[in-house]
């Protein structure tokens, strides 16, 4: 086995770009946010250091650290949100009136809706900035169906 053919975490260098490669941040709601976000770790100090980094050095293969660091902990922060959110959602759709519960069903409804189209629009755009959107999009669409998913499940369990 030849060791010099196993890549290293040393000749591996991150950019800006390697921070999209899983799904983007959830978006929270604002009804929800001081529940959900309470107690999570929003990797603002990190964030920060990078910067700070990028600022000091203006190029990425000096920032490693900082970038691998970011990586970690937003993977761990939204892994976490996600988690709350769908806990949240079901809780809300066991908990609160049904009719409200309802309305708020039919509410992520139409953002699922809504979404679907923006992202086959966003389809037409090329490029860079097509990415991004689709990117988005997306991730914005898969977090709405789920907590979706698991608002119903809430309204469900009532019986």
């Amino acid at each position: 086995m030849d060791v010099d053919a196993q890549p290293t975490m040393d000749e591996t260098i991150l950019v800006g770009d390697d921070l999209m490669t899983g799904p983007p941040s959830p978006v929270v709601p604002p009804e929800i946010a001081s529940h959900v976000l309470q107690g999570v770790d929003l990797c603002d100090g990190i964030l920060r250091n990078l910067f700070l980094c990028l600022q000091i050095n203006d190029i990425e293969p000096f920032c490693q650290d900082e970038i691998a660091l970011y990586k970690q902990c937003a993977e761990r922060r939204d892994k976490e949100i996600r988690k709350r959110l769908q806990d949240s959602e079901f809780k809300l759709g066991s908990s609160m009136p049904l009719d409200e519960a309802k309305g708020r069903a039919s509410q992520l409804e139409a953002e699922v809706t809504s979404l679907e189209r923006r992202l086959i629009l966003a389809n037409g755009v090329e490029g860079v900035e097509g990415f991004r959107q689709r990117w988005s999009l997306h991730g914005r669409l898969t977090d709405s169906k789920n907590r979706l998913q698991f608002l119903k499940q809430g309204i469900n369990s009532r019986k």
